[in-house]
């Protein structure tokens, strides 16, 4: 397999295998950065069976603090995504048989690998992505996480005894790997999306091929090194990345190739529903973690100050853009002022708006300065409607990606704020009269992948944990996410659960033997 990966000819000298050491950078505060990358861990290339491989072309991977190039990443095609998902298949017989005590192993020397390394793990996070650099190491702890739960769950995979109604036979059901799994991840958590996946991937028995996000490849490539360096065999972890020109085509090649049975894809609905529709023609197996646009209700039973503080963690962490971010608050018209009062109190005092490595900043840039104009639309529009600014409401003097936190009040459910993902550092409030009211609101959208709400009336929290309609609620707690829960949404919010002990079931197939004539 390794040899079909080099061209013969000329095109043989288009392509080569990548040196380590990445190109030289201009001095400045985000270069200077940038060259605190280890050089053993920033990769260029492709990884294909095992091998670093680069194209002819390639893209430029930018720190979005200061708009500077941070390197060029090879810019695979079609042609790569083929040869990926043929070596992922070629690899997948053989790491299916190997025990699953073998995998475990190989698993957890991989989590390892990731924990010895955290502290340059995380500077690429925060190079590549922004997030202050306290977000990204803690980004890198739950990211091995998965290493390590699913190194546990790889010896967990029990089948079944079926008492049988005949006496002659006996009925067995088997766990079996689905076979290579495409994995296309999202860019806001560029480390922890991939090992989400395909730590649950391979511990059942399954070989991947990972599509990174454009805006962030390094953390896929990376992480290709340490599993090299890990035993993982080769064709088991593949990456190809690419630029957003050539993410249609590997796109598609991923989703329809017959030799993968699998898609696992975090992203945006719309991107979600164009994967399904491609995935459909050979019925393949799907997971999607898709939008949110997460409820944050506070009832006047609430605990204030608890609840300031568990909106400013679920809103304002990675700069507002988290699927599970809170995107519409919703008070209760009792404590209303009070709460409003508080939080902008709060957001002043406790947000920071800096460099990822500045060791003060608690928000980094968002991604692009697209992201900044759709903040910029949802403000506008809020404000036309009647909306009020409590606080931020502009660009950051920082640079063009940089937006102040921003805070209304006086929301309505007419304004796009709080019709749409903002995915951005803005805080809409809306006011709201009965609990009913506050749960119809809610469960308005079309999406429903978390939900959270402040109360301490256990009756109350019985009745709105069980009516909102997402799946996942926070009660009393702004952040949710653990390696030991399920992660997932209902309504277009996606399919399937990852993390737990039910995120593995996503990458196995079940087999009934019947066994006669006994």
């Amino acid at each position: 397999m390794a040899t079909t990966l080099l061209p013969r000819g000329a095109a043989a000298a288009r392509r080569r295998l990548l040196l380590l050491r990445p190109a030289p950078l201009a001095p400045g505060p985000a270069r200077a950065a940038s060259r605190a990358l280890s050089a053993a861990l920033v990769r260029r290339g492709g990884l294909v069976g095992g091998r670093w491989v680069e194209t002819a072309a390639a893209f430029p991977v930018q720190d979005p603090a200061s708009g500077e190039e941070l390197g060029q990443v090879s810019d695979c095609g079609a042609a790569e995504a083929r040869a990926a998902v043929r070596a992922a298949h070629e690899a997948g017989a053989a790491w299916g048989r190997l025990p699953a005590k073998e995998r475990s192993a190989r698993l957890r020397r991989w989590y390892e690998l990731m924990m010895e390394n955290k502290e340059e793990l995380a500077r690429i996070i925060t190079a590549e992505n922004g997030k202050p650099l306290k977000e990204a190491q803690g980004e890198i702890v739950y990211s091995a996480s998965f290493l390590e739960w699913f190194a546990e769950e790889a010896r967990r995979i029990y089948g079944d005894v079926i008492p049988a109604s005949a006496k002659d036979r006996r009925v067995l059901v088997l766990k079996q790997p689905v076979g290579v799994a495409a994995i296309i991840t999202p860019w806001n958590f560029p480390s922890a999306m991939i090992t989400r996946k395909v730590g649950a991937a391979l511990a059942a028995g399954c070989t991947v091929v990972v599509k990174p996000a454009e805006d962030t490849p390094l953390s896929a490539l990376a992480l290709g090194e340490l599993a090299n360096q890990a035993g993982i065999p080769a064709g088991v972890y593949n990456v190809v990345p690419c630029s957003r020109q050539q993410t249609a085509a590997v796109g598609e090649v991923l989703c329809t190739d017959p030799l993968v049975s699998k898609i696992s894809f975090t992203g945006s609905t719309a991107t979600g529903k164009i994967l399904l529709k491609h995935a459909a023609g050979t019925v393949k197996r799907v997971s999607m973690e898709l939008g949110g646009h997460a409820p944050f209700i506070v009832f006047d039973s609430a605990n204030v100050d608890r609840a300031v503080a568990g909106a400013l963690a679920s809103k304002y962490r990675n700069s507002g853009q988290t699927c599970v971010c809170t995107n519409r608050f919703l008070v209760q018209k009792g404590i209303h002022d009070e709460f409003v009062e508080k939080f902008a109190k709060a957001i002043e005092k406790e947000l920071h708006v800096g460099n990822g490595f500045d060791a003060k900043t608690t928000q980094g840039p968002l991604i692009n300065e697209k992201a900044v104009e759709k903040v910029e639309k949802h403000i506008k529009d809020a404000v036309s409607q009647g909306a009020s600014i409590v606080t931020g409401g502009k660009r950051h003097s920082m640079g063009k990606n940089f937006f102040q936190p921003t805070l209304l009040t006086n929301v309505t459910t007419k304004m796009l704020c709080t019709q749409e993902e903002t995915f951005g550092p803005l805080a809409p409030v809306i006011r709201f009269d009965t609990e009913a009211e506050a749960v119809a609101i809610a469960n308005a959208a079309n999406v429903g992948l978390a939900g959270y709400f402040y109360s301490q009336d256990p009756a109350q929290i019985w009745r709105v944990a069980e009516q909102l309609e997402v799946g996942m609620v926070g009660v009393n707690e702004g952040i949710i996410s653990s390696v030991e829960c399920p992660f997932g949404g209902v309504k277009e919010s996606g399919l399937g659960r990852e993390g737990s002990k039910y995120g593995i079931d996503e990458y196995l197939e079940i087999k009934y033997v019947c066994l006669g004539g006994l």
